[in-house]
């Protein structure tokens, strides 16, 4: 099974269907991975996308923060994956005050606040919990739900059947191709944010912050989502581009998406 996460302050798991083979070629070789067409059609178009007001505290609040964000995000990709000969959808977002335990086939555990992405039905599954509301005048909800919707993209353009028909040798190899797929979305949200910044009361002081924000794997964690400099890393790389061709995590070198 290929684990697919969003390295964020609360982790955020998306289990993957896939099946052990021979060893892959690494860096990986599969074209529908490391030559898709999502990185062939140029920058993201630049588009406006005014934040919601986001009081600490308000479930009400954040669940239209997300749903607003998600409304540029159909925008731009849409646009960008148009461009790109991509037939695109919009992304569904259902907000829940408790996520079903068992979610497009997949087991929710117990945290306050949780975001799963549901690639059968194109859905965002949102539960708002105090522990994101503490503080919330900073840019991690936006990274995050943007973040999720890379996982959109990936299943827009074929990455996700791609990564989930790449095989490999081993948990190590497992873990890898996961890291590479966590990481791209990272980029993706990196780039999407490049695409509409600067956001109305935002600077480069923002930017920074949100960077120390985000969190990888931890020295005792099990490897799914890439140690934290190289999530840092990857943000900083869609950001400075704004073109998803800088987020080909599949053809990047092993240090990079470790």
């Amino acid at each position: 099974m290929k684990i697919h996460m969003i390295a964020a302050l609360a982790a955020v798991t998306l289990p993957l269907s896939g099946t052990a083979a021979n060893a892959a070629v690494d860096p990986i070789d599969s074209p529908e991975l490391t030559k898709n067409e999502l990185y062939a059609a140029g920058p993201l178009p630049r588009t406006k996308c005014a934040e919601k007001r986001l009081r600490p505290g308000d479930k009400k609040q954040a669940r239209a923060y997300v749903s607003a964000v998600v409304a540029c995000l159909d925008k731009t990709w849409g646009r960008h994956l148009a461009k790109a000969g991509v037939d695109f959808a919009k992304l569904r977002v259902k907000h829940y005050s408790r996520i079903p335990k068992k979610y497009c086939g997949m087991d929710v555990g117990k945290e306050d606040a949780q975001i799963w992405y549901c690639d059968r039905t194109k859905t965002l599954a949102v539960q708002v919990g105090k522990s994101w509301l503490e503080e919330t005048d900073d840019l991690w909800l936006f990274q995050l739900t943007s973040a999720m919707y890379g996982m959109h993209v990936q299943q827009l353009t074929g990455i996700t059947d791609a990564h989930n028909d790449e095989p490999y040798d081993g948990e190590a190899e497992l873990r890898e191709q996961s890291r590479r797929a966590n990481l791209q979305t990272e980029c993706l949200a990196g780039a999407f944010l490049k695409s509409v910044w600067p956001l109305k009361g935002r600077n480069s002081r923002d930017f920074r912050e949100l960077l120390s924000l985000m969190r990888g794997d931890g020295r005792k964690d099990e490897r799914w989502l890439g140690k934290t400099a190289n999530v840092r890393a990857w943000i900083k790389r869609g950001f400075a581009t704004g073109d998803p061709k800088s987020c080909n995590t599949w053809s990047a070198s092993s240090s990079r998406v470790a």
